[in-house]
């Protein structure tokens, strides 16, 4: 391995871009920007259950997230020796003869082609779709275009590729268009059995193969910057673009999630749990989806299990601004972690469900928008309410996890980056009981796992040990026996009120 130098790694998420530069020798940052870094970027929603971005957002981003760090870290840029993408999941980009966009991208929680891959999966039949896809096609990459084909014909004749966000921007800085096949996985566009691309799902959708561009490894020289990226960016031209991924994947990835029975969580605006396994296995009913993780070979089988709740971090942005609205100072998220500890476990009966952004794969691609049970108007105050989200988060999450191990999942470890709702001490404790497993939290994030990640596949690094070996835990939390049958409890009543709302919504 050679020591000198820096990677940098892109986190392409929907409401921001991340850019880290990690020194090769260490593993430590040495310098990170966010972009845009005080507000979210737009969703464009032209009706409900919509959601876009437009690709050259992104790109902006790319560029302005580069530029802080250029303008506050003392990196010599020209030591940059490979860079690496890390990327929104399940988008879909259309793109022109010039490789220029035709549209906005429509992005992972749009969910404007549920009855695409509805109608596909029964033409198709579920036997053929499960064994060989390992998904139903869903409201996925694939029934995104076929929805395109559908409803803009006027655009779809102009289409001469489609992509995924990450490989959107990986052909801004190489001028290269390339996937992987863990992306093909991911757009539902991967035939397990065969070990190819899933081209009878495109000869379903009506949809040429040549509109896929060529595939490249995970991990491998997918591309070299151009000079005009290079001049963009302040970057050397001819620098590696070696490691692509969704974010979940790589998000396991960046957390040292790669042998089986280990998880991955997240809980951002949406809250993920992602389980990594060397069984072929699928979930019959869609409510969790699997795909081929960023370390799988033919030697040896790597897949992702994915549970994604829509509605986690976003609730408890949601009650954040309701309750700063209602006083004449905001109220901040560490205000509201020490205010939720007051509340006892299993918050007295009150019961949130966090469904209120958009249809959830867990519920069938039912919406059945957030709600809150059991409340006693005698006994409940603010603290029982904002534990009782909290709960409800996790719980939702747990119900991932059930699902999971009923597809011979065993769990041995839950890691998460010391971000976002796992920064709160009550959120990480009750996640670690409901659970019964340990979770450790890391100092790392998804631009970071991608710039390991380059490091891999530019062979700066000569294995993922050698990429992993200097991360570290910064906290343990371990289960808490003494409230561990209350929230056994609880979280059944929480299933049970969960599964008549979903009646209710049949």
């Amino acid at each position: 391995m050679s020591s000198d130098g820096y990677l940098l790694g892109y986190d392409i998420g929907s409401s921001s871009v991340k850019a880290s530069v990690i020194e090769i020798a260490t593993g430590k940052i040495a310098g990170s920007a966010t972009s845009p870094d005080n507000i979210e970027l737009e969703m464009i929603a032209q009706q409900p259950g919509w959601a876009e971005q437009h690709p050259d957002t992104w790109w902006e981003h790319v560029q302005k997230a580069t530029a802080q760090i250029r303008a506050t870290s003392p990196i010599n840029f020209s030591d940059i020796k490979a860079i690496g993408i890390s990327y929104q999941m399940h988008g879909l980009v259309i793109l022109d003869k010039n490789f220029k966009p035709l549209a906005p991208s429509i992005i992972w929680c749009d969910s404007r082609a549920v009855g695409v891959g509805q109608k596909a999966l029964e033409a198709i039949g579920e036997e053929k779709c499960l064994s060989h896809l390992l998904n139903p096609p869903g409201n996925f990459t694939a029934s995104k275009l076929k929805w395109v084909q559908e409803n803009r014909s006027d655009l779809y004749k102009s289409v001469h590729l489609f992509m995924l966000p990450g490989d959107y921007i990986a052909l801004r800085l190489t001028g290269e268009p390339t996937t992987t096949a863990s992306g093909l996985s991911e757009g539902i566009l991967w035939d397990f059995k065969n070990n190819t691309r899933a081209d009878f799902l495109l000869e379903h959708y009506g949809i040429d193969p040549s509109l896929v561009p060529e595939v490249k490894p995970t991990f491998s020289i997918q591309g070299t910057l151009t000079a005009e990226a290079a001049s963009l960016l302040g970057l050397e031209k001819g620098i590696p673009v070696s490691y692509r991924a969704g974010d979940q994947p790589n998000n396991a990835l960046s957390l040292n999630v790669l042998k089986p029975g280990e998880i991955a969580a997240t809980a951002g605006t949406s809250g993920v749990v992602y389980g990594v396994t060397d069984q072929t296995s699928f979930d019959a009913q869609g409510r969790v989806n699997t795909f081929l993780h960023v370390n799988n070979t033919d030697d040896a089988h790597r897949l992702g299990i994915l549970l994604c709740v829509n509605g986690t971090g976003i609730l408890n942005r949601w009650l954040k601004n309701l309750l700063g609205s209602w006083s004449d100072a905001p109220i901040s998220y560490k205000q509201m972690d020490s205010e939720a500890e007051i509340a006892p476990a299993g918050c007295d009966g009150l019961r949130i469900l966090p469904y209120g952004n958009g249809a959830e794969r867990t519920l069938g691609n039912r919406s059945i928008g957030a709600s809150m049970h059991g409340i006693d108007l005698t006994r409940h105050t603010r603290a029982h309410m904002l534990r009782a989200a909290q709960e409800g988060i996790i719980f939702a999450l747990m119900n991932g996890i059930d699902i999971m191990q009923s597809l011979g999942l065993k769990n041995s470890v839950i890691r998460a980056g010391d971000a976002n709702m796992f920064k709160s001490r009550l959120f990480a404790q009750v996640f670690a009981t409901i659970a019964d497993s340990a979770v450790e939290l890391y100092n790392t994030d998804g631009a970071q796992g991608a710039a390991r990640g380059a490091g891999v596949g530019a062979g700066i690094y000569k294995s993922l040990d050698d990429a992993f070996a200097n991360l570290s835990v910064v906290r343990r939390i371990e289960p808490d026996p003494d409230v561990k049958t209350a929230y056994t409890d609880a979280y059944a009543n929480w299933l049970s009120i969960c599964r008549n709302q979903m009646n209710q919504a049949t």
